[in-house]
């Protein structure tokens, strides 16, 4: 039976803190869809000290830019971005437009059709994700997406050079220096300079999951994203230093990022919690990964592998890194994970930054139903059907007699108009 060695905060204290970012992205959504690009204006002036003349950058600016950075900084995008867009354009190539013929005369098929617009979100603030240009736009553009728009915010009232650099070379269309909830609100509103998009992805602080949230609908959007998650199974052939390191890695990205430990050893459960208040003392972002795992780290000790898949799929988390024994168990059997990483040659950094895979995941137990971002969000799987004359009256009768069955008589007389027409 699972034991928990350590608990984080409770799903009521979480759920307290989620009802006021609710509250104020409303309040600043509703003010955007009011004002436009003023409000877009005063709210980049409030929170990022930032007010050019125009948001959105233009070619010279986009160089300028590129040009500033070291030769090894573009050779690495270069490599980074190679390895997400040939994944992805495997992933494009399996999926395939159909047309069958069900009965004779009746045919039905599906095409796989490219959203027309899409804004991207990248984030900034304490960490300028570059890798999110390759996740999103990248990903997009390789989907076929005609006009694909990237927003990411200043940092401390400058361009981030390589943020630029990574949005420019994955394809966007247009780039905008702007953050927060005014970026993902004004992408999906539009604004008098910037029109509208149709579907809204990339990752981002509370605030900006929340805006996606409440913009669901009006726009598509690629999933509903909370703080990251990292979940380390492990037996007693790992060691703590690799556990330890491994949550304390993804801890930083935020106070709320649940880590949590499933494993087999009481040995290594134990010392796993002495292994972080070491690494704890010299990791340069222990301010944040520090207040991570107090408040929602956790460790379950179980009696097998067996319970462990159990309790792994009741977590459901986003990253679930395997160190076991044998990884592919948890292959063959888990079914409620964002993204796995098979053993201790991989871990879920390579996934966020390079190795091909996209690292825009479920989270908040959303893996339960979905995956995460691929260049089948970014596809809209639409069908269609053609019959002859003989075919259409054969499958007339049956809907009239179907239509008759649960009282929709309109429906009913478009399918007896088609057998009287073609129906001997």
């Amino acid at each position: 039976m699972a034991e928990f060695l350590k608990t984080g905060k409770s799903e009521l204290e979480l759920q307290e803190s989620n009802s006021k970012v609710e509250n104020t992205v409303k309040e600043l959504i509703d003010r955007i869809e009011n004002e436009g690009e003023k409000a877009v204006r005063d709210l980049s002036e409030k929170f990022d000290k930032w007010s050019p003349k125009s948001f959105l950058l233009n070619e010279e600016e986009i160089k300028e830019i590129i040009d500033s950075l070291p030769e090894q900084t573009i050779h690495d995008i270069q490599f980074a971005q190679e390895q997400i867009g040939n994944f992805a354009r495997e992933q494009r190539k399996s999926i395939q437009d159909i047309e069958i013929e069900t009965r004779p005369g009746v045919f039905l098929g599906h095409k796989n059709i490219p959203v027309n617009s899409v804004g991207c979100y990248i984030p900034g603030g304490r960490y300028p994700m570059v890798a999110s240009s390759h996740m999103s736009i990248l990903t997009a553009k390789v989907a076929g997406v005609k006009r694909v728009i990237g927003c990411t915010p200043p940092i401390n009232g400058e361009i981030p050079a390589a943020t630029v650099a990574a949005m420019h070379m994955a394809g966007a269309d247009e780039i905008y220096i702007l953050g927060g909830v005014q970026a993902m609100a004004a992408m999906a509103i539009g604004t008098e300079n910037m029109e509208p998009v149709d579907m809204l992805v990339g990752p981002g602080n509370a605030f900006v999951a929340e805006t996606k949230r409440q913009l669901f609908g009006r726009v598509g959007i690629d999933l509903f994203a909370g703080p990251t998650e990292t979940l380390i199974i492990a037996d007693e052939t790992a060691d703590a230093e690799m556990v330890a390191t491994d949550i304390l890695g993804q801890a930083e990205h935020g106070p709320t990022s649940p880590g949590a430990l499933i494993t087999t050893s009481k040995q290594l459960a134990e010392e796993t919690l002495t292994e972080i208040e070491r690494q704890l003392e010299t990791l340069p972002t222990a301010d944040i990964a520090r207040v991570a795992w107090q408040d929602n780290g956790s460790i379950i000790l179980v009696d097998s592998l067996e319970e462990a898949v159990i309790e792994a799929d009741k977590l459901a988390y986003e990253h679930v890194q395997v160190l076991t024994k044998d990884p592919n168990y948890f292959l063959e059997n888990m079914t409620n994970f964002g993204g796995l990483f098979l053993g201790p040659e991989t871990n879920v950094a390579y996934g966020d930054k390079v190795i091909g895979t996209n690292h825009t995941l479920p989270t908040k137990k959303a893996a339960r139903y979905t995956g995460g971002l691929w260049v089948g969000k970014f596809l809209k799987n639409c069908t269609y059907q053609r019959c002859t004359p003989e075919a259409s009256a054969e499958i007339g009768r049956y809907a009239e007699r179907l239509c008759e069955l649960e009282g929709f008589h309109g429906h009913k007389a478009q399918a007896t108009l088609r057998v009287k027409r073609y129906g001997n």
